[in-house]
């Protein structure tokens, strides 16, 4: 194993990284979501994925659990905006995460999307996506 201590000093300037990125991919959970009187108290699955980038303060420079941005608070936040309440549109789920994400400490960019996966049986899925770029 190399010694991370050898290597300091010895990546290029213009290698340094840019940008920081946290990933919660394809969070699967049932969703009481829809308009239809059939989709109306019958969870459906829906897959979540929120990928935020944040400042270098908040991306841990050590391998310390104090200097980490949590992964959890993302699904526990998105556990609890689906346990609250029920739906009627993607787009108002989408943009609840979104709002959640987007007041938290270090956010420089987001990404929201959601995706019904049992819509149409000739399609992986079907939703939306909010961003901020």
């Amino acid at each position: 194993m190399t010694n991370v201590a050898t290597l300091e000093g010895l990546v290029p300037d213009r290698l340094s990284p840019r940008t920081r990125k946290i990933v919660l991919e394809d969070y699967c959970l049932p969703v009481d979501i829809g308009f239809h009187d059939f989709e109306v108290g019958a969870p459906q699955r829906l897959y979540v994925t929120v990928e935020v980038w944040v400042d270098e303060s908040s991306f841990a420079a050590e391998d310390d659990e104090s200097a980490a941005w949590n992964y959890d608070f993302l699904r526990t936040e998105i556990g609890r905006l689906v346990d609250d309440r029920r739906f009627n549109l993607q787009e108002t789920l989408a943009r609840a995460v979104y709002d959640v994400v987007a007041a938290r400490r270090g956010v420089t960019g987001l990404r929201v999307s959601t995706r019904k996966p049992d819509i149409y049986p000739d399609c992986a899925g079907v939703g939306v996506e909010l961003s901020s770029f």
